[in-house]
């Protein structure tokens, strides 16, 4: 999940009159977790889905609501300008939708600058999936002649790029440069690539590659273009609304850019709407509440309200493309009303409810492996392919993958535990060795339907780690919670080393496999000791 710093002065001074303490008690409740506290900053991680809370400019926006100091919607107010840029037939099998908006009369400080650099990363990654579906570049309108032009140039075409002081063609951009080596894949079956020209002919981007040196933004800079080059429309407009909204937050005027030509039109930035049921409302949230109170709940949101007969008609701003339906305009209720003021009740049931065996059983394991030494992970059961596949050097074959997937880090469901538990300690390099986690989950495997089973997986981590010692954690956690008795057979496994691999047999039947993790994987995961590790099948074993 991605990390935003906010200064706490600098984030006072946008939120407005009220206490740090305030400000610091109210995060959590924009759905903000503090990563870390100090007296001069903290730093949260936000979801990818909401991209306005990469700066703290957004961040700001959510608290005045929260905290009662401004309500409704932060409506993008665009004039109409005299800028234009015109699109080319020829990027249309490249990348063939252009989208631009004019901030003017800012202020930009370094802060101000690292943060816009933040948020333009994290569109990257997110919504623009690696910059393969959208692509940023935010200029110094002022180094730049209009008309501008999205347009194609030959590899030979040459120009100076961001952060270099002599001219090179696009070849050498592409072979030569990290962001060309990094990128370079997504043109790399173009005999010709996408180019914005402004009208004196100097090249103002490459994307989505890399900027021109011309229109580097610095804190002199009063007046910006942001472009956004996308494979996809709703992307390019979804992806310009966050950043536009972010600079008129920061203080710029927002101005139209007129776009034609290649099937492109002018960006549309107006506000949405929906429809919420106030009886839905509260049956969600266990509610028994006015339509007003609602109103005003989704109003500290950041969101417009009108009561329509038994419904409330909701007026959500272009950015917030994370609301999709009702559900969604149902958290949103929730945090406006307040998390805290949700009170829990008790079902009514002339019956008392208890756990069932699976679930004895599951607590009594994991009861066990907490004796043993272990720390439970809990990882969730969508992951990325690379992990799962890419870093443990394996054939990604079968895999069931989620459609349209808004992370790159939550891509397809895991078939196994192992990889996700190496990836958390590769997160944890820096504590203590010895390093002991276990994690009991759900495994997704595929034929003509998909099938479910949860599993066990064990790893240990320290400098005298090896294949005796995870052994006896696994015979005596099965002996000890299930009077189960199983035997190890010589076998082969793609995350185990060769020589130090064993099957796992028990009740006549293989259930998984043990071993000291393949030093190449162990380098992939970029481990600083010795792994070993068993993962087992629970289905079957210890209950049916």
């Amino acid at each position: 999940m991605p990390v935003v710093t906010l200064y706490l002065d600098r984030l006072q001074r946008l939120v407005g009159k009220t206490s740090k303490e305030k400000i610091i008690s109210a995060i959590p409740f924009l759905g903000l977790d503090i990563e870390e506290q100090t007296n001069q900053y903290i730093r949260v991680e936000y979801s990818p889905n909401r991209p306005d809370y990469a700066t703290d400019f957004g961040i700001a926006a959510g608290l005045q609501g929260l905290l009662g100091i401004k309500k409704g919607v932060v409506k993008l107010d665009v004039k109409r300008g005299p800028y234009q840029l015109k699109a080319d037939q020829s990027v249309k099998k490249i990348r063939p939708y252009v989208t631009a908006i004019v901030a003017k009369n800012g202020n930009l400080d370094d802060e101000t600058i690292r943060q816009l650099i933040t948020l333009q990363e994290d569109l990257h990654f997110g919504i623009g999936r690696n910059r393969k579906k959208s692509s940023i570049g935010i200029h110094d309108l002022d180094k730049i002649e209009f008309p501008i032009r999205y347009t194609t140039a030959a590899k030979e075409h040459r120009f100076i790029p961001l952060g270099s002081e002599t001219e090179k063609s696009i070849s050498e951009i592409l072979e030569n440069t990290e962001v060309g080596i990094q990128y370079g894949k997504l043109l790399e079956n173009a005999e010709s690539v996408p180019i914005i020209l402004d009208a004196k002919g100097n090249t103002i981007s490459f994307p989505p590659i890399i900027n021109s040196a011309l229109t580097t933004v610095s804190t002199s800079t009063k007046n910006i273009l942001v472009e956004v080059t996308a494979t996809d429309k709703n992307t390019a407009e979804d992806t310009l609304s966050v950043v536009a909204a972010t600079l008129q937050n920061a203080g710029f005027l927002l101005t139209s850019v007129q776009i034609s030509g290649a099937n492109n039109t002018t960006p549309s930035l107006k506000t949405k709407k929906m429809s919420l049921g106030v009886e839905l409302a509260n049956k969600i949230l266990g509610l028994k509440t006015s339509s007003s109170v609602i109103l005003a709940a989704l109003k500290k949101c950041r969101l417009d309200a009108l009561p329509k007969r038994n419904s409330i008609s909701c007026t959500i701003p272009r950015f917030r493309f994370d609301i999709l339906g009702p559900m969604d305009l149902i958290e949103e209720v929730a945090l406006g009303y307040g998390i805290e003021n949700l009170k829990p009740t008790l079902p009514q049931s002339s019956a008392v409810g208890q756990k069932n065996i699976v679930t004895k059983q599951l607590d009594l394991l994991s009861k066990i492996m907490v004796g043993l030494g272990f720390t439970e992970a809990l990882n969730s059961s969508l992951v990325s392919k690379n992990i799962q596949y890419g870093m443990t050097n394996r054939d990604s074959f079968g895999f069931i993958q989620v459609v349209e997937s808004k992370s790159q880090e939550h891509t397809i469901l895991r078939d196994m535990l192992l990889p996700s538990l190496l990836d958390t300690l590769s997160r944890n390099v820096h504590e203590q060795y010895p390093q002991k986690l276990f994690e009991i989950g759900t495994v997704f495997s595929a034929d003509d339907t998909i099938k479910e089973e949860l599993s066990l997986c064990c790893i240990s981590a320290h400098k005298d780690a090896n294949y005796s010692e995870i052994k006896s954690i696994l015979q005596s956690t099965l002996k000890t919670g299930f009077n189960i008795e199983c035997e190890t057979k010589t076998s082969t496994h793609f995350c185990f080393a060769k020589g130090k691999t064993a099957d796992v047999i028990a009740k006549n039947s293989k259930v998984g496999a043990i071993g000291e993790i393949d030093p190449a994987i162990v380098e992939n995961f970029k481990l600083r000791m010795p792994v070993v590790a068993f993962e087992i099948k629970l289905s079957g074993l210890i209950f049916n």
